[in-house]
């Protein structure tokens, strides 16, 4: 008689599963509440102690944890010698396991779980028998995911057995599941002891959707969302209009959200490619949106917007004047939906918790032969910042100091941020040479360079860059300072009466 040892914790579907089995003929062992739920069910169950010829212990800490479980799961079937030992011990097979793991995952999740919760969530002997049924998969079917009974039942129908292709592919399933488990275990424990940087590293991820391709058509791709808190971010959002969002747009989208985060008030961030293409802030969100709008008239074209306030009436008929990819906002008004969702291809995408900041997560870049792992760029100006130059900025001109560093932060090194009003005007980025990223915005800029100001995502390491600066009309500079030749340009600031602040931060984004 085909035995199948059952015992899981995420009991849908199991009772069809298991009568459907005994309708074939086999015999069923289980444990604990999946016993007690299929014997309620009528369905006639071995419990675990009468095939180990022991008692659960420990309040059920040791129960399967016994030769005569693990005995009837790894023997080899074509080994002579192994079906020798098993027959002399008395030790059964095991033919199918089906099992799923203690909520370790919804636990920590939990923020009223504590730490006994946490680790009484750890499951010891439910990964020790997959991972046995696994190894010998060459014999034995393994379960871990209910939406694989129809599979199992279906061949069993057929063919009074599983496939070796099926019992592989089960396998294969098995380890990536305890992988998962295992690696949200060690990062907890990690996260006690504030080990950032372990020896050694694993990240637990889940598969948000297949893409349809990657940056070019012919990428393959896939989104995979975080394990940790993910509100505020696209992982958490909800498309309400539009076509897939693709590689690019969830790229390009992200790079928008990070920006938008650094403001609190009423804010619009136009992004290509994963850069600004114009950035405004405002006391009202429609004055915001212009802002933005007009930096840079051409290059939203295709882009991205997003919005920390509600897109209204008014900003969505702006919008529809032109060609956007993705809208990104806490919210849609009816009416602002109405004129948009004519537009079969643009994306909606409500992000309720947009403003939301506090991510404890990494900045990951692969190179080849391994990874960089860096903390994220979180930090931002310092109460300390220092005013170097003998002219000092009112309050209007400090404002858009801190606005326009703001936005530089995000833009690529070498980078640039022309900003006047609380508005971006012109950006310079991607450079290799600071001068080309500072006469880049200037030109894009064109005749609002007057009374303008800059940030600098690293130190002028010369005074040329300042001289073009006087010379376009803007009057104030932020950056981080720090260069051997800070005198020279301090110099060279006051010989043209401009304003210059020192951050002692910089933002180098490669």
């Amino acid at each position: 008689m085909k035995r199948a040892l059952i015992s899981v914790y995420d009991k849908e579907g199991i009772v069809e599963f298991a009568s459907s089995l005994k309708k074939l003929g086999w015999e069923i062992i289980s444990t604990g509440g999946t016993k007690k739920l299929l014997s309620k069910s009528d369905i006639d169950v071995l419990e675990v102690q009468d095939i180990t010829k022991f008692p659960e212990i420990l309040d059920g800490r040791v129960k399967t944890l016994n030769p005569y479980i693990h005995g009837g799961l790894l023997f080899k079937r074509e080994n002579k010698e192994h079906i020798e030992t098993i027959e002399e011990m008395g030790i059964e097979s095991i033919d199918i396991v089906v099992n799923n793991l203690y909520p370790f995952e919804e636990t920590i999740k939990n923020t009223d779980a504590s730490h006994e919760d946490i680790i009484e969530n750890i499951d010891i002997g439910g990964p020790s028998m997959i991972r046995a049924a696994a190894k010998n998969y060459k014999d034995v079917t393994v379960i871990v995911d209910p939406k694989d009974y129809n599979l199992v039942l279906q061949e069993l129908n057929n063919n009074n057995e599983t496939s070796l292709s099926t019992r592989r592919y089960l396998a294969r399933k098995v380890f990536n599941y305890t992988s998962y488990y295992d690696t949200l275990i060690s990062n907890y424990f990690n996260k006690l002891e504030d080990l950032k940087f372990p020896q050694n590293i694993t990240f637990c991820y889940k598969s948000k959707k297949d893409l349809r391709y990657g940056e070019n058509p012919h990428q393959n791709a896939a989104f995979y969302e975080e394990i940790n808190e993910t509100k505020g971010t696209l992982a958490n959002g909800n498309q309400i209009h539009g076509k897939e969002l693709s590689f690019n747009n969830i790229n390009d989208s992200n790079g928008a959200l990070k920006i938008l985060k650094e403001f609190d008030e009423p804010t619009i961030v136009g992004v290509k490619h994963a850069n600004p293409s114009g950035i405004g802030s405002s006391e009202k969100i429609e004055d915001a949106y212009v802002k933005a709008y007009e930096c840079d008239t051409k290059s939203i074209f295709g882009g991205i917007i997003a919005s920390n306030r509600e897109i209204n009436k008014e900003i969505a008929e702006k919008i529809n004047e032109i060609f956007i990819e993705v809208v990104l906002a806490p919210s849609f008004s009816n009416e602002s939906l109405d004129i948009l969702t004519k537009k079969k291809n643009i994306r909606l995408i409500e992000i309720k918790d947009i403003m939301k900041k506090n991510y404890n997560e990494f900045d990951i870049k692969k190179v080849l032969g391994g990874i960089l792992i860096q903390e994220k760029d979180n930090k931002l100006l310092l109460d300390d910042i220092q005013i170097v130059s003998k002219r000092k900025p009112n309050e209007q001109e400090l404002e858009d100091l801190l606005f326009a560093f703001k936005s530089a932060k995000h833009i690529n090194s070498n980078g640039v941020v022309i900003a006047k009003n609380k508005a971006t005007i012109g950006i310079g980025l991607g450079e290799v040479n600071r001068v080309w990223a500072v006469e880049n915005a200037i030109n894009r800029a064109k005749n609002k360079v007057s009374g303008s100001v800059i940030a600098s995502d690293g130190f002028f390491p010369f005074r040329d860059s300042i001289e073009i600066l006087a010379k376009a009309g803007v009057k104030a500079i932020i950056q981080p300072g720090g260069s051997m030749r800070d005198e020279e340009v301090i110099e060279e600031v006051n010989k043209n009466n401009m304003i210059m602040v020192f951050t002692g931060i910089r933002h180098f984004k490669h």
